[in-house]
């Protein structure tokens, strides 16, 4: 397939590259585009044969169900039976952003994009060229994240080059996603709200909107069996890079102290190690180096320079979510560009946004954690 690539900036949208991209969709193509949270590969979600070409470019399961995209509210009420007033609060609040919403489908909703379920996942994003894109369209878009499935997902133009060139119609390059995190998922087609995917639109945050405490779905907390998963990103492994992942988790100094002695024993066993740390665990204090390359793991030749088999990379400073957030799959990526053999990282707080970041993470490892205690 040859696919052609679109530079549109968000801030001075092209409208004749967004009218030749919304022919290309009302067609039955392809065309993978920005969003707040992680670029998304769209195809016109009322056609049957068009969605199928979003799980042929992705290699995606067909028991995986996508999310579709609105480009306004009214749309909603086509493809969904009933809209309660807690969903219609939850609208209110945080549409158009970051928070996707089950609801019971309508006639209308083609079971291609619900995985044979009763259920439909609604999304209306806030980036002006997925916006303009869907309502020169006049269509909803299903649009799962633009990646290979499995992978981590895409939150620049250059990550889906990587993975779909060649095998979507077009690719709309648009820049950097300010979330870098998918939307949060919340199943509102029962009578107890439950979030299936965290997000930045976070727990407290609908709580405070509904007036009463939710729950987090169990594939949140461990394995992934047995049933049809009513969203995306709730297999066991997902967002994963091609290296191992492990992470720790404890108090800081214990965690620096035990990634430290890993790596010193990867690195000897000749293995390629990337470190995902903090901004204050990068570089120690008092003398500047970086965290994982004290002693014996620099380089015989001077001080200053880390060991080749390592490579340290900051998701950010500590307690600043957005920002390791917006960096965390970009930071997979570069691992996998890099061919690191294996990839060590921080836990991070598993608080508001802390939570969503520590379910991808989790994921991304196949639930593979090193609970550090002291280290003798």
């Amino acid at each position: 397939m040859k696919t052609i690539i679109y530079d549109i900036d968000p801030n001075d949208i092209d409208m004749n590259k967004i009218k030749i991209c919304s022919k290309v969709l009302a067609n039955g193509g392809t065309v993978a585009f920005p969003t707040e949270t992680v670029y998304g590969v769209g195809a016109n979600a009322l056609n049957p044969q068009a969605v199928k070409k979003i799980y042929t470019a992705k290699g995606r399961p067909a028991d995986n169900p996508l999310i579709v995209h609105i480009s306004d509210v009214k749309s909603l009420y086509v493809l969904v039976d009933e809209v309660s007033r807690a969903t219609e609060d939850l609208i209110s609040a945080f549409w158009p952003g970051p928070l996707t919403l089950i609801l019971k489908k309508s006639k209308a909703v083609p079971d291609t994009i619900t995985a044979g379920l009763d259920t439909v996942a609604i999304r209306l994003p806030m980036h002006p060229i997925a916006i303009n894109l869907i309502k020169e369209a006049g269509i909803p878009i299903a649009a799962p994240s633009a990646n290979i499935s499995g992978k981590p997902s895409p939150t620049r133009g250059k990550h889906v080059v990587d993975d779909l060139f060649g095998r979507v119609d077009i690719i709309i390059n648009g820049g950097n996603c300010e979330v870098g995190l998918e939307s949060t998922v919340l199943d509102m087609s029962t009578n107890q709200p439950t979030i299936l995917r965290p997000g930045a639109v976070t727990k407290k945050m609908i709580e405070e909107i509904l007036g009463k405490e939710i729950n987090f779905h169990e594939t949140n907390l461990g394995n992934f069996e047995g049933e049809i998963p009513k969203a995306p990103g709730m297999k066991y492994i997902h967002y994963a890079p091609k290296a191992e992942v492990i992470i720790y988790r404890g108090e800081i100094d214990e965690v620096t102290r035990r990634m430290e002695l890993d790596l010193e024993r990867y690195v000897n066993l000749g293995k390629r190690v990337g470190i995902i740390c903090t901004e204050s665990r990068k570089r120690a204090e008092g003398d500047g180096s970086c965290l994982a390359f004290r002693g014996n793991l620099f380089s015989q030749k001077t001080k200053q320079e880390p060991h080749p088999l390592a490579s340290v990379k900051s998701m950010g400073v500590r307690g600043e979510y957005k920002t390791i957030a917006a960096n965390i799959f970009r930071i997979l990526r570069e691992f996998d560009d890099e061919e690191v053999d294996i990839i060590l990282t921080e836990a991070v707080e598993e608080t508001e946004l802390g939570q969503a970041i520590m379910n991808r993470l989790i994921k991304a490892a196949g639930y593979n954690i090193v609970e550090v205690s002291n280290v003798n």
